[in-house]
């Protein structure tokens, strides 16, 4: 079963990404802030880990730098979600190596669809 951790300090954000990707059949794994999602990703070893920007503890993009130095994560990919511009967001993502960015609020129509873009990208890796 493929894996996505998320990482969301926003119980409302995480609980609206958790009931559009619950039905679509992934194992979904959370947590509240940089340190316990570091964690996480290392115990859990997931597909895809979707990463806030603005956490309470560490910011996402510190998140991803420690994430992308466990050996064993080398072929999970990272996706920001953040409520900054697009322009911004699109730039930091660039800038900090993320595999993509999507946009908060989520739309919840297209979500699912950029969720299994960034999963068939991971799984050709």
């Amino acid at each position: 079963m493929t894996k996505i951790l998320i990482i969301e300090d926003n119980y409302a954000n995480l609980t609206l990404v958790m009931r559009v990707l619950e039905p679509q059949g992934y194992e979904l794994h959370t947590a509240a802030d940089a340190e316990s999602g570091i964690q996480k990703a290392i115990e859990e070893l997931p597909d895809l880990v979707l990463i806030d920007i603005g956490l309470p503890d560490y910011d996402g993009h510190t998140v991803l730098m420690w994430l992308k130095q466990v050996t064993e994560l080398a072929h999970t990919h990272f996706v920001a979600l953040s409520a900054w511009p697009a322009e911004l967001a699109a730039e930091t993502v660039d800038r900090y190596g993320y595999d993509g960015f999507i946009s908060k609020p989520i739309d919840i129509h297209q979500f699912p669809t950029q969720i299994r873009s960034y999963l068939s990208t991971a799984q050709d890796v």
